[in-house]
């Protein structure tokens, strides 16, 4: 069964199209279950005091995982096994030699690390959240030491995945993320109600430790699970960290701008943090199934495409990537900003989830989700810049955009403070104008602010090296994908007025039905729309669909973050 199982996942795939559909399929699973443990924890627990320690508890144990545990990426480590295991003399015992020597240079510096941060983190847990009280500071120094764990357990995950992603054991790596969620979950279901907030940062620790063990036995029978070595190989290690090093700061810079939204928002409205994170959430999820499914896919394609010199290739790949991304993007926000709170209430919504938190979640979703085409594009454009070679640019641009995500950030809050107009105009417009605690709605917009920023820079940046005004085909399936998008959201706003009257929305369930069938009209009308412009995506989709697409072989991604 296991033999069939991995047949039917290590085909090799015919087109970006092809693999971006599985690798979305992949993250659909994945994001699935997160939001099941987003709906039970806000159930559970609900927006408060408590979930605003447990969120901001994250944000150190996942800087150290994207700072120091990233740097031993698979995307950077199996280049480096593959040379090994090719060479003529004793290929797989330097293979071997050098997991050891990643594993034993990793665990050195993971484990020292955490130590310091664990004893400085009385006055780390002042900057992530300098407006909790003092009981809330205690709460939030205790389970940030605990979750120190979890960066290093989902570390050794990634390294070991090296292997089991080697040997082509696509579906076992997949399951880890699974894996990692049950054990959030059997912390918020079992060990809250005994410990409390610590009894959600054990859940996230028994997760890192499934996420990693899952995999362990798949790498030990491939003879590959590495052990500690006294004598480490620096030179070796050096060649690693200055691989991954600039992706390593990039990736640094989103979670120190991240951080420093979590300040801002701690200084708000109790609960600010929880609803900002749970918002975030869901538009993380629509993220991952588009923007990193086609990045991921076609970063293979454009390496090919770069290394042997086939420019015109290379930027058929990246156009149209960038074109199937725009595609699915634009629709997705239309239908989000309209179906908003119906999606927010069915995912969320609970008696301690209140109808309250529910619209200011909705609001702050929104905002988010405006950013859903610029973050992915600005995934696929990195890692054509990854392809190439070219790291710096990439970086700089990310430096300045999270910078300015930051400045964003305070200017709003300022602004809604200094000019209450201008947040009444903005609360009107998102429907929340009788909801307290709005300001923290100027983080979502500033993250919005800085990822259209980040897109700009490196738009222009990569139109100048690469695609030299070649961009036509972009433009018109911008163009046809914001028709569509228009009449999926008129249609889907007028079907919600429609069907008021067929369900009852005081319940879970007519809520859920009355998004349903609005959703499927407004998509529906859409696509007509989209085949009557006949969108040559559209028609690619209908193509690949027709095909066994999931019968291809692709590089699953590692965890982007905790």
């Amino acid at each position: 069964m296991v033999n069939r199982i991995l047949t039917f996942l290590n085909k090799e795939f015919n087109g970006v199209n092809e693999a971006a559909l599985l690798l979305g399929g992949f993250a659909f699973a994945s994001q699935l279950l997160g939001l099941v443990r987003d709906r039970t924890i806000a159930h559970i627990v609900g927006a408060g005091p408590i979930l605003d320690v447990y969120y901001a508890a994250f944000r150190i144990p996942d800087f150290l995982y994207l700072s120091i545990a990233s740097l031993a990426s698979i995307t950077v480590l199996m280049p480096f096994i593959m040379d090994k295991m090719n060479s003529k003399e004793e290929g797989m015992a330097k293979a071997k030699a050098f997991m050891n020597n990643v594993f034993s240079a990793y665990m050195l510096f993971m484990i020292c690390i955490s130590v310091l941060i664990g004893i400085f983190m009385p006055v780390i847990a002042k900057v992530i959240a300098p407006g909790f009280s003092e009981a809330q500071m205690t709460l939030l120094v205790m389970t940030s030491r605990i979750m120190l764990f979890s960066p290093i357990f989902i570390g050794l995950s990634n390294l070991i995945g090296t292997i089991t992603q080697l040997y082509k054991n696509f579906f076992i790596f997949s399951l880890s993320p699974i894996f990692y969620n049950i054990g959030i979950l059997f912390g918020i279901i079992y060990l809250y109600q005994y410990l409390g907030v610590y009894g959600l940062a054990l859940g996230v620790i028994l997760g890192a430790l499934m996420h990693f063990i899952v995999q362990v036995p798949i790498v030990i029978s491939h003879g590959f699970f590495p052990r500690f070595v006294s004598k480490i190989a620096w030179l070796e290690i050096w060649k690693v960290v200055k691989q991954s090093l600039p992706r390593t700061l990039a990736l640094s810079c989103n979670s120190l701008a991240f951080i420093a939204l979590i300040a801002m928002a701690s200084e708000l409205k109790e609960g600010s943090i929880s609803l900002f994170t749970f918002s975030y959430n869901l538009q993380s999820v629509p993220v991952g199934i588009i923007g990193i499914s086609y990045a991921v896919a076609a970063f293979p394609v454009l390496v090919k495409s770069f290394s042997a010199k086939d420019i015109g290739n290379f930027i058929s790949h990246i156009t149209s990537a960038a074109r199937s991304i725009i595609f699915w993007s634009l629709p997705v926000i239309a239908l989000i900003v309209v179906l908003r709170a119906q999606i927010v209430r069915v995912v969320l919504g609970s008696d301690t989830f209140s109808w309250i938190d529910t619209r200011l979640t909705a609001a702050a979703a929104a905002l988010f989700v405006l950013s859903l085409a610029t973050q992915s594009l600005v995934l696929l454009f990195v890692r054509g810049y990854y392809a190439s070679g070219n790291t710096k640019k990439p970086l700089l641009i990310n430096v300045s955009s999270s910078l300015a995500t930051i400045i964003f950030a305070y200017l709003l809050i300022y602004i809604f403070k200094a000019y209450p107009q201008i947040l009444i105009n903005l609360e009107i417009l998102l429907r929340v104008k009788d909801v307290p605690g709005t300001i923290m709605l100027a983080l979502p917009m500033a993250y919005a602010l800085g990822s259209l920023l980040n897109f700009i820079l490196i738009w222009v940046m990569f139109q100048k090296d690469f695609l030299h005004n070649k961009s036509s085909k972009i433009s018109k399936t911008f163009i046809q994908s914001i028709i569509g998008a228009f009449v999926m959201g008129i249609v889907a706003y007028l079907a919600l007025s429609l069907f008021d009257d067929v369900f009852v929305i005081s319940t879970g369930l007519g809520i859920f039905l009355q998004g349903f069938f609005a959703g499927i009209i407004g998509i529906s009308f859409g696509v007509l729309a989209l085949a009557w412009m006949r969108n040559q995506e559209l028609i690619d989709i209908v193509d690949v669909l027709s095909h066994k697409f999931w019968r291809s072989r692709v590089l699953a991604p590692e965890q982007k973050e905790l």
